[in-house]
């Protein structure tokens, strides 16, 4: 009996897709690479000495890379510019107290403070009397593009993700990232509370991607083989 020509249409189909599930394991493998990598390097950078913050020479280099890099600065806050962006965290919902800071060198560069849990309160600002401090913490990228279903509005001051660009609008030479400061004392607003973590699952969606290809093989040698033929 001769081999029915949809079965053989069939099998001949199938292939793209195979090819298309085994290139989607190839990338997991090469994503899983990547994240190895840059855990690696977040984990390593982590554990230095804070370098100084990227003056604006630098700034047009800093990408992704150099999220997690811990670095320092001197300088005078101007507390009356403070922005509050929403935060949940492990001890539960308030905010990110983010004020900018003039620095010593001439930029400013917006200070992640620490977080304020709902109910407490930042003391009035003031102008006069404001001390230069030295900070030292994880250089982060500005968030653009708000948090989860919520974009910002700044003309309401309503902050969901840390736009420094956004909240920092008229400052002089603002750096395009902020400080997540290290934890100082036991009070509000309270640093040091950076999640560094990064899920990497890609090893299973890899697995996943290349068992739905193996499997697609196995279904087009089925139908080319004709079995289970009349």
């Amino acid at each position: 009996m001769s081999r029915p020509a949809s079965r053989n249409g069939l099998a001949i189909a199938l292939l793209p897709l195979i090819a298309i599930l085994l290139g989607l394991g190839i990338w997991q493998v090469e994503r899983r690479a990547w994240k190895l990598a840059l855990i690696d390097r977040v984990e390593r950078g982590l554990a230095t000495e804070p370098v100084p913050a990227p003056g604006p020479a630098e700034w047009p280099g800093i990408d992704s890379e150099a999220s997690y890099r811990r670095v320092r600065v001197t300088g005078t806050y101007l507390p009356c510019r403070t922005k509050l962006a929403q935060a949940v965290t492990e001890i539960g919902p308030g905010k990110w107290v983010m004020t900018p800071l003039v620095t010593a060198r001439g930029f400013t560069v917006f200070v992640n403070r620490g977080f304020l849990p709902d109910g407490q309160q930042l003391p009035d600002c003031i102008t006069t009397s404001v001390k230069p401090v030295s900070i030292s913490g994880l250089l982060r990228l500005s968030e653009p593009k708000g948090g989860f279903l919520r974009s910002n509005d700044p003309a309401a001051n309503r902050w969901y993700s840390r736009d420094v660009a956004a909240m920092g609008q008229g400052l002089p030479q603002l750096a395009p990232y902020f400080i997540d400061a290290d934890r100082s004392g036991d009070g509000w607003p309270r640093g040091g509370m950076t999640v560094v973590r990064f899920s990497n699952n890609h090893l299973v969606y890899a697995l996943t991607w290349f068992g739905l290809a193996l499997l697609t093989a196995w279904f087009a040698w089925r139908a080319w083989r004709g079995r289970g033929d009349a």
